[in-house]
């Protein structure tokens, strides 16, 4: 499977079946023509090992006749077959539930409620159903972001951690579940906000949960300089590279920054991006195309700022 961040209320989809090549040819062509924030592309591999489908799902009502001349140049006539629908938002949070099965991440488990009689006494268990924000743990960056989370939790017990873009809130859960301790979380899109509140009164966490609604670390809670142990930025490389500032601001010394939303192509860009701003690639995982980095500080000074 290859797959994009849906965007948090798609209204359209395009479908069309396909190779390999041509679905991968398509993900990235479409990738790179719209808005990543506004559409996102989806490619999966059908039983039958040969047959790829690929989805594209739009905030808004897409111009069909541009993307048909789009994709044309890669599938030919089979472009008049690509299949455009209205998604219907309370279909697409059931069919999104369809088949999901737990995800483990170390002691981590993410399940929904159809799952919770399967949980284990020593596992740290996320209940979390498919919503209208994005994030049920099954997306390869999410995942990412969990077992770099294992990972930090090997070292020490961090003190202090922020969410930035934090979607349902998975990650946010999991370092409180596993710190016992109060866990800033944050997106910029209400319906997010909402949600996570929702998920964490539902897993018992909402005393630990502060959450605010804005971009970035643009909120009395989270911009605080050199104070956060780990920063968590599971969003897209676009903006990951224009926050490299202000979220290199907030991590305390000898903490860690775990981004992902990227895949291979962007992660030169956004380790150059942060290398200016102080910070070193430490480890770095891949899950179905899908690259998560962990970044501490040192190894490059601060780039000057423009004159």
């Amino acid at each position: 499977m290859l797959e994009g961040l849906h965007p948090n209320r798609p209204t359209h989809v395009l479908q069309l079946m396909t190779d390999e090549r041509s679905a991968r040819t398509m993900t990235d062509l479409l990738g790179e023509m719209f808005d990543p924030t506004e559409t996102a592309v989806a490619a999966f591999e059908s039983e039958d090992g040969v047959t790829w489908r690929l989805e594209a799902y739009f905030a808004d009502a897409p111009d069909e006749d541009y993307i048909r001349d789009l994709i044309r140049p890669v599938v030919g006539a089979k472009a008049d077959a690509a299949e455009f629908r209205t998604v219907d938002q309370k279909d697409w949070v059931r069919a999104s539930l369809e088949g999901l099965v737990p995800v483990r991440a170390g002691r981590f488990r993410i399940h929904g409620s159809h799952d919770r009689d399967t949980v284990r006494p020593n596992e740290l268990a996320i209940e979390i159903e498919a919503a209208l924000a994005f994030g049920t743990g099954h997306h390869g960056t999410t995942l990412g972001c969990l077992k770099a989370l294992v990972d930090v939790l090997k070292r020490g017990r961090p003190g202090r951690v922020l969410d930035v873009g934090t979607g349902t809130g998975i990650l946010a859960f999991a370092a409180a579940k596993a710190l016992r301790r109060p866990v800033i979380a944050g997106d910029l899109d209400g319906e997010a906000v909402r949600t996570a509140r929702a998920n964490a009164r539902a897993n018992g966490l909402g005393p630990y949960l502060k959450l605010y609604e804005g971009p970035g670390v643009r909120n009395a809670m989270a911009a605080r300089t050199r104070h956060f142990d780990v920063v968590f930025a599971n969003i897209l490389a676009r903006p990951l590279r224009g926050l490299a500032p202000t979220l290199s601001a907030v991590v305390a010394e000898g903490g860690v920054l775990v981004l992902s939303g990227l895949i291979e192509r962007d992660v030169a860009g956004v380790l150059s991006a942060y290398r200016h701003q102080g910070f070193h690639l430490a480890s770095r995982g891949t899950i179905e195309g899908w690259v998560a980095l962990v970044l501490r500080r040192g190894g490059a000074a601060p780039a000057a700022p423009p004159r």
